[in-house]
This record gives structure tokens, sequence and C-alpha cells, in this order.
């Protein structure tokens, strides 16, 4: 089965900036989206398989966009920031958004929310602490998750947070020495696991994949440009 590749790309955050900062920016932004684009899209031909990203095509990209898989669905797609915004619970919210409007919404590399990709999580309750990446020790999970019938549904986890080791991974030809996290997680509806792979000097949380609902199913992540 041939993968489904999405161009999303970094539009949201180019736009906005562009407005707070008058016109002089704006052609340069629209180069950096339009090299990006081509980028991708050189990559994800209609008829064929996707090519392989290169190192030196994204080395002149200074926005930080992320690559997104669907696991169930062998969608691969690619966002950029749209906002970022800290709230009366721990840790940086960041919002990650496509070019056709899908959007992920992660606390400190945690993920807490999906829109446009249906049965989307609208909200959780995550374990995390000040701001370092990724959980922070066990604990309750909670998801709110938008049914196919127009309901919520509560889905509680009780959680376990194992230390799995260093480990090395490697991202489009850079590695990344990280500590790898598993998130075990167990409730009414049975078990899942979510995997990160974490630079605590770096605060990033450079690759990972975390169960967003039976709808959606697992989405992987990774941090192509920081």
């Amino acid at each position: 089965m041939m993968r489904s590749v999405y161009l999303w790309l970094l539009v949201p955050v180019l736009v906005l900036t562009g407005c707070a900062s008058g016109t002089e920016e704006v052609p340069l932004q629209i180069e950096v989206l339009q090299r990006t684009r081509g980028i991708i899209a050189d990559r994800t031909g209609p008829e064929t398989a996707p090519k392989t990203l290169r190192r030196a095509e994204l080395d002149p990209i200074e926005d930080p966009f992320i690559e997104v898989t669907i696991e169930d669905r062998d969608q691969l797609g690619y966002m950029g920031i749209s906002s970022q915004r800290r709230d009366d619970q721990p840790g940086n919210v960041v919002v990650w958004r496509s070019e056709d409007n899908v959007s992920l919404t992660l606390r400190n590399g945690v993920l807490i929310a999906t829109r446009g990709l249906g049965g989307d999580v609208i909200s959780s309750l995550v374990p995390v602490s000040g701001t370092t990446p990724g959980p922070a020790r066990g604990g309750e999970l909670v998801h709110r998750i938008h049914t196919g019938d127009e309901r919520l549904a509560h889905v509680s986890m009780a959680c376990d947070l194992v230390d799995m080791g260093p480990e090395t991974i490697v991202i489009v030809e850079r590695r990344h020495d990280t500590r790898h996290l598993q998130q075990r997680c167990e409730g009414a509806g049975g078990q899942i696991a979510n995997d990160y792979w974490i630079d605590s000097r770096a605060g990033m949380v450079w690759q990972s994949r975390q169960w967003a609902g039976p709808h959606i199913g697992y989405l992987t992540m990774r941090q192509l440009t920081p």
C-alpha cells in the first residue's frame, strides 16, 4: 500500500509573523515557505512513494517543523509552529499546524489535543513538570475524545514511566543522543504505550510515538529542524 503524503507546512506561523513585523520581512518568509514546500514536493510525487529527505536540504531552513506519521492510515505530513503559550498548568504548550489546518497540540512534547483528523483528542491531562521535556512521572492520563456520534468520551488510564536507557537515534542523517522513556498505561479499554526519545540538555523531545485515541491510533512525530 502506498503511503499518502500531505504537504502540511509552515503557512500559519509565516503569515502571523509577517502581519506582526510589517512588509519588509514578508518576501524572505515567502521564500522560506516556497523552498520548504519545494523540498517536500520534490520528495512526494503523486505517482511514486515518498523519497528520502536529505539533511543538506533541511539545514538552510531556520523555522522548526516536524514530520508526523499516522500509523493506522499510513499517512505522512509536515507541520510548523502556529502558536506557543503558557497557561495555569505546568509546561509549555505548542500548537503545530498544517497547511490544511490539521493541528497537534503538545505540552512539553506530550500530546494534549488534535484537530482535523476525525475522532479528535479534544483535551488531555498529562503528567508534565516545569520545562522538563516529556512526561515527568507516572500517574493518571486522561483524554477527552470526540466520538463518531458527536459525543465526548473520557478515557482515563493509570500509567507507569519506565526509563529504557540511553539511545542514539538518527533523524534525516543527524544523530541525537537521547534517553528513551516509555509511558505504559492501562485502563478499562486496554493497554497502550507511549515512547519518547528525549534530549534533556537541549530541552527537546526529538522523537515520540503517542496514542491519540481509538479513532486516530498512534502518531509518530520527529523533530526535523529545531
